[in-house]
This record gives structure tokens, C-alpha cells and sequence, in this order.
């Protein structure tokens, strides 16, 4: 697994875990990010925020955030 901020635009992953506390994890999980679901990056410039697409929904998300989200690559 690697964590979602090394993933490149158009690539896509499957949440495979969270790193954080009981909120950090509860909130992504709101937002959809769960196990298993297929998340494709839209944008990384390499700083600033990442803006990804998971179940129909664009959220923008901050590099420790997306540092902790991580992911099993597929082909995107």
C-alpha cells in the first residue's frame, strides 16, 4: 500500500487503511473514504491540496490528510 499523496492525476486506488485518531478517521469515513472504495486523483501538483474523486463526489484534501489515507494502486 502507499499512501494516496504519491499517486499521480488519473490514477486510482483502493482505500485499503486510515492512520489517525477516532475523529481524523470517523470524518474520512463520512466523506466515503472506506475500505475498499476506488478513489482516482484529479489533481496533485506536488504541494498544496489534492483534489480526488470518491463514490461521485471532488474533495480536496490536505498532504498530511492524504498522507494517512492509504491505498492499493490499480490502473487508472
Amino acid at each position: 500500500m502507499v499512501p494516496l499523496a504519491k499517486l499521480n492525476p488519473g490514477e486510482t486506488g483502493l482505500i485499503g487503511s486510515l492512520e489517525g485518531g477516532h475523529h481524523f478517521v470517523s470524518r474520512l469515513a463520512a466523506l466515503g473514504f472506506t475500505t475498499g472504495a476506488p478513489v482516482t486523483v484529479i489533481r496533485n501538483y506536488g504541494s498544496g491540496p489534492i483534489l480526488v474523486s470518491i463514490r461521485g463526489a471532488q474533495i480536496a484534501l490536505g498532504r498530511g490528510e492524504a498522507g494517512r489515507i492509504k491505498v492499493h494502486c490499480s490502473e487508472g
